[in-house]
């Protein structure tokens, strides 16, 4: 296992290299220029001169591969450069944002897999009843309905029907865990519903797959009861899919957080990264996107290699 993870510890390496090229790029083709943003809101006309001393003081006068290869110098360093707007360390930007949106990813998805789970398990041992056609219909709904959407209702509705809005002061977990949790756990339950429901799908299909094996009408011979043999023999044969599922879906659940944080006042990694793409700040939006992609790929490491605990028979080559 440790050859392994030391091989696909070094994939990543071309990975991340070829991903930041991208972003890097991409960046500069977005249309509208931070030179222009900052002049304009310095109310500073746009002359020759001006531009080109505000381009050679924020380092935007060099050619892009230029810069480009000066940042992955910094970031080698650990360095990821510093805003072009605050003058402020990237890095310390995104370290304090950063356990916020992985905070809100981590309870979404462990919401979503609270509901998934069970919801599949009894759907597949009730095949074809009435409560296997309504938890399938309730998934193909939480699918089909996006989180963005039921977040500005839940914020929207209430607050024009019953004079309620949740709350959008946003309180640190170290300074109040309990307030930091409540303010959390509505924008989490949205995100997390809308994740159960491929995985409620997912857990019915492989817990159906694995009860017509030989083992388990093997089970039900030997008068061994439900609970038995859903948990030790069923479940853990069947969870390899959808773990293989939480790992595609952590990109989701980061991508998502984006919108919802936005909704909720959430000053996670999402917030940082509207901000510095409305405001042309490439450092951070580089820096985001870098950090984001080495979490998501880490992630999709560790559930590789949960693949072993769940299943001794997975041998790692």
């Amino acid at each position: 296992m440790r050859a392994y993870a030391a091989r696909r510890l070094l994939a990543l390496i071309p990975t991340i290299f070829f991903a930041s090229l991208i972003v890097f790029i991409t960046l500069r083709m977005v249309p509208g220029d931070v030179i222009d943003l900052m002049l304009a809101q310095n109310d500073i006309a746009a002359g020759a001169k001006d531009r080109a001393q505000l381009e050679q003081a924020l380092g935007l006068d060099q050619p892009i591969y230029i810069q480009y290869f000066r940042w992955v110098g910094g970031v080698l360093h650990g360095d990821l450069g510093r805003s072009l707007w605050q003058n402020t360390p990237v890095l310390d930007q995104i370290l304090s944002r950063l356990p916020i949106t992985f905070g809100l990813g981590f309870l979404a998805i462990l919401i979503g897999l609270i509901i998934a789970i069970p919801i599949g398990i009894y759907s597949a041992l009730r095949q074809d009843t009435i409560g296997d056609y309504v938890m399938r219909s309730m998934s193909i709904l939480m699918l089909a309905v996006p989180a963005f959407w039921t977040g500005t209702m839940v914020m929207v509705f209430p607050a024009i029907w019953w004079g309620w809005s949740p709350e959008i002061d946003y309180i640190p977990f170290l300074q109040d865990p309990v307030g930091n949790i409540r303010h959390m756990l509505l924008p989490s339950l949205i995100l997390g519903m809308s994740l159960s429901a491929i995985t409620m799908r997912m857990t019915r299909t492989m817990m159906l797959e694995v009860l017509r094996q030989d083992y388990i009408r093997t089970g039900w011979a030997k008068g061994l009861s439900e609970w038995t043999i859903v948990t030790r023999h069923a479940l853990r044969n069947a969870l390899i899919p959808v773990v293989t599922l939480v790992g595609i879906q952590a990109p989701l659940v980061i991508g998502g957080a984006v919108i919802i944080e936005q909704i909720f006042v959430i000053p996670g990694m999402g917030m940082l990264l509207l901000e510095a793409v409305t405001q042309r700040d490439y450092p951070i939006v580089a820096g985001v996107f870098l950090v984001v992609g080495i979490a998501v790929m880490l992630i999709n490491l560790v559930v590789d290699l949960s693949y072993g605990m769940l299943d001794p028979k997975v041998r790692f080559s």
